[in-house]
């Protein structure tokens, strides 16, 4: 283990472009490199993709491991695996992040098994001790009711898979250089058990609460699935999407791709409701990051009025509809004034 230092990303790509949770993992990334001394690196595996290094460097890496081989167009497990671990057992990391993505979480486990070492899924908080050297990768358990420090003590690399949007990528620093490492991939077309026949995309309109600008989250508190009719109501008034906590999902007011959370989907919005939600860790984990969280709660000692940058407390059966014609009045005021200006 003296002999593994850097930390690693795993810069996931897509059709020939960098996927936002590597990017985000950079940000992170840089802060542990910096912490322990030692250099940020980007591993960037397809097919004609050394032309998104400058990227990687931009957003902080100090170098890039680069693969660059036709068998690495379309993802699949034995080619990237082989790759990865190659540059792993020939470079040495002492940390490996990749992003909790489909194939980030299927890449870094399978990783993982072969290097023989741990791998924390589902990070939420990234830090590190220095004079131990230890990754703390932090993540909710036991349903979201505790925070979990998880430690790979004997095993290196120490590895980890963080979700979206968790993290902040740093801002890009324009012309920022750095190493290109490359390597030749050692696999051939016929030696892999999997082929891609055809790749079919979903053209299906998915709800994409992870890019809304503006999210009204309820929960239990609103009573019923009837009451919950106010949370869509004042999302449409404002032009914004309708989240849930995991209670309401799960008494079916909603289906499973409207819940944030830990077991839902992670959001940055710049405006977060979060009405009768009362603020359980696997909840918060989710929305944390919003620039502005309005919280209304009946409950003064609610946790996530700890979150919640304007707490209201008070029935929000009471006050949703207060609020809904409050904003209707407000915006049909400055349409006018838009109209006459």
């Amino acid at each position: 283990m003296e002999n593994n230092r850097g930390v690693w990303v795993y810069m996931e790509q897509k059709e020939g472009r960098i996927v936002n949770v590597s990017l985000e993992l950079l940000g992170a990334g840089r802060k542990l490199a910096d912490k322990l001394d030692v250099p940020l690196s980007g591993v960037l595996l397809g097919d004609k993709v050394k032309h998104l290094c400058p990227t990687v460097f931009e957003y902080g890496a100090d170098q890039v491991y680069v693969m660059d081989d036709p068998i690495l167009k379309n993802y699949r497990t034995e080619s990237f695996m082989k790759g990865v671990n190659d540059f792993a057992e020939k470079y040495q990391p002492e940390i490996f992040l990749f992003g909790a993505t489909p194939n980030g979480k299927d890449l870094a486990s399978a990783v993982a098994t072969d290097l023989c070492t741990g791998l924390t899924a589902d990070t939420t908080m990234l830090d590190v001790e220095v004079e131990t050297r230890l990754l703390e990768a932090s993540r909710p358990a036991f349903g979201g009711n505790i925070m979990a420090t998880i430690l790979c003590k004997k095993h290196r690399p120490q590895m980890a898979t963080v979700r979206p949007k968790v993290m902040k990528a740093l801002q890009p620093e324009m012309g920022r250089k750095g190493e290109i490492i490359e390597e030749s991939l050692d696999v051939n077309e016929d030696s892999l058990r999997t082929k891609v026949l055809e790749i079919v995309k979903d053209t299906k309109k998915k709800l994409k609460l992870d890019e809304a600008d503006i999210i009204v989250a309820g929960g239990k508190g609103l009573g019923d699935e009837k009451g919950f009719t106010l949370i869509h109501e004042l999302a449409e008034v404002l032009g914004g999407s309708v989240g849930a906590s995991r209670d309401v999902v799960e008494a079916g007011w909603v289906g499973h791709d409207h819940q944030i959370g830990q077991t839902g989907i992670t959001v940055t919005p710049k405006i977060y409701f979060a009405i009768g939600i009362s603020g359980a860790v696997q909840h918060v984990v989710g929305m944390k990051n919003s620039e502005l969280i309005i919280a209304i709660n009946k409950d003064p000692n609610a946790p996530i009025f700890d979150a919640s940058t304007y707490s209201v407390v008070g029935d929000a059966l009471e006050i949703l509809p207060i609020l809904i014609e409050e904003f209707k009045t407000a915006l049909k005021q400055e349409d006018g004034e838009l109209k006459h200006a």
